[in-house]
């Protein structure tokens, strides 16, 4: 079991990363530099020999491996990311590079999305250099860049360039599940990822005939995108049931006792309740419009007008969703993908599954832990090429009323200091019988 001073460590750790500004806009000015290097230093203070690599000046990688005891075991990858979204300090009510801690409560971007998991597990490797511990199976330790952007600086490029440093890592565990999900009734539960829609981010084009805003004009490159974003936007994408979401409506309906009828999606969300939000987003794929840009002058009909849209699409379901867009946007607006990255699913009745239920219910013995798949995406898109089954795990105790959602890229970021230390415990279990 992690030791006091872990359980310490990760507040500091998490306090320390949040005060080093790794925002990224996605125009490649992020630095993750500077937390790299306090990454890589905590771990080598542990006896680790970790690696710092970069594809672009600034956006460093750390990578590390400690040892297992058993050579024959297939490794496993624990990843985290280092940068994360803009905030506007106007818009907090603790500046959100402040790392500021208080009544119990480590502020700032980052405390969720992902510096608190980054904290943990240097607070768990620390504490097993401390005890004399080893892993079964070789651990690899990832803190990559450019996750919240397109990851070619960080895990794409780790993938592609450095596959030799994840050799025999056949699972991977990262963000984005293990939380505590309250139902308003009383109940909670702890989603642990076992899949992610794909990400199919889009840019619409449409051309017509530039002319006079005066003058009737059959070819408006506006109103052509309009229309095919107006379409795209009302699109009732239809159900589409992968295994893991599959899983995870028989097990929330086995909660409330209530008979899984998968005949009837609709209905059976209904009669889950609050519940609904963990599986309601990954049952259909989808397409929000999110930029528009055209025109540079009223009286001016431009020639060209751009839109992007934000497309999540399940597993098994490009071919269709493609189709989709082809059918919605219509003949007079050509589409691209802008950043593509395929859906992912993992098995929910894996020995790793099993050890990830286990950890949590030995800390929250009075909660339920059920399968999910996430909405979006993370790093464990591009470990995948490396053949790498992915699952997100970054586990927190969270009060009730305690919006961990709303968090993730909102205003006022924050996580208790209790979750924390929650995490460090449960991670340091599943990781001992992993």
């Amino acid at each position: 079991m992690a030791d006091q001073l872990a359980l310490d460590e990760v507040v500091t750790f998490t306090s320390d990363l949040i005060r080093i500004d790794t925002t990224n806009r996605g125009g490649g000015d992020c630095q993750e530099r500077p937390a790299a290097e306090y990454a890589a230093a905590r771990l080598a203070e542990a006896g680790l020999e970790p690696v710092m690599l970069e594809r672009t000046l600034g956006r460093t990688n750390v990578v590390a491996r400690l040892e297992g005891t058993d050579p024959s075991a297939d490794a496993l990858l624990l990843h985290g990311h280092l940068d994360v979204v803009p905030a506007e300090p106007a818009d907090w009510s603790v500046h959100p590079f402040s790392g500021e801690v208080r009544d119990g409560v480590v502020w700032g971007r980052g405390a969720v999305d992902m510096k608190n998991m980054d904290a943990m597990i240097l607070s768990v490797v620390r504490s097993w250099a401390r005890e004399g511990v080893r892993p079964r199976r070789d651990i690899v330790i990832a803190f990559t860049a450019d996750e919240e952007a397109s990851a070619a600086d960080g895990a794409g490029f780790l993938a592609d360039r450095h596959p030799h440093l994840f050799e025999g890592c056949t699972e991977g565990v990262s963000e984005s599940g293990a939380y505590t999900f309250h139902d308003g009734q009383g109940r909670q539960f702890y989603p642990i990822g076992a899949g992610e829609r794909g990400t199919g981010w889009m840019r619409l084009t449409a051309r017509g005939r530039a002319g006079h805003g005066s003058k009737v004009n059959r070819e408006n490159a506006v109103t052509r995108l309009a229309a095919a974003v107006t379409r795209i936007g009302e699109h009732e994408w239809p159900l589409r049931l992968t295994p893991t979401v599959r899983a995870a409506l028989t097990e929330i309906a086995a909660v409330y006792g209530i008979e899984t009828d998968l005949s009837d999606v609709d209905a059976l969300l209904d009669k889950l309740g609050g519940a609904a939000k963990l599986v309601e987003a990954t049952v259909r794929n989808s397409s929000n419009p999110t930029m528009l840009d055209a025109g540079y002058k009223v009286n001016v009909i431009p020639g060209e007008a751009v839109a992007h849209v934000d497309g999540r699409f399940l597993p098994d379901t490009e071919d269709e969703f493609r189709a989709t867009m082809d059918r919605l946007t219509g003949p007079d607006v050509d589409w691209e993908f802008a950043h593509r990255e395929i859906a992912l699913q993992a098995p929910v009745d894996s020995p790793t599954f099993a050890a990830m239920r286990e950890a949590v219910q030995a800390f929250a013995p009075e909660a339920y832990t059920v399968p999910y798949c996430m909405s979006g995406g993370t790093d464990a898109k591009q470990f995948a090429r490396l053949g790498i089954t992915g699952y997100g795990f970054a586990p927190l105790k969270l009060p009730e009323g305690f919006d961990y959602q709303a968090l993730f890229h909102g205003v006022d970021e924050r996580v208790p200091v209790e979750a924390l230390q929650f995490g460090v415990q449960v991670l340091d279990r599943f990781l001992r019988s992993a």
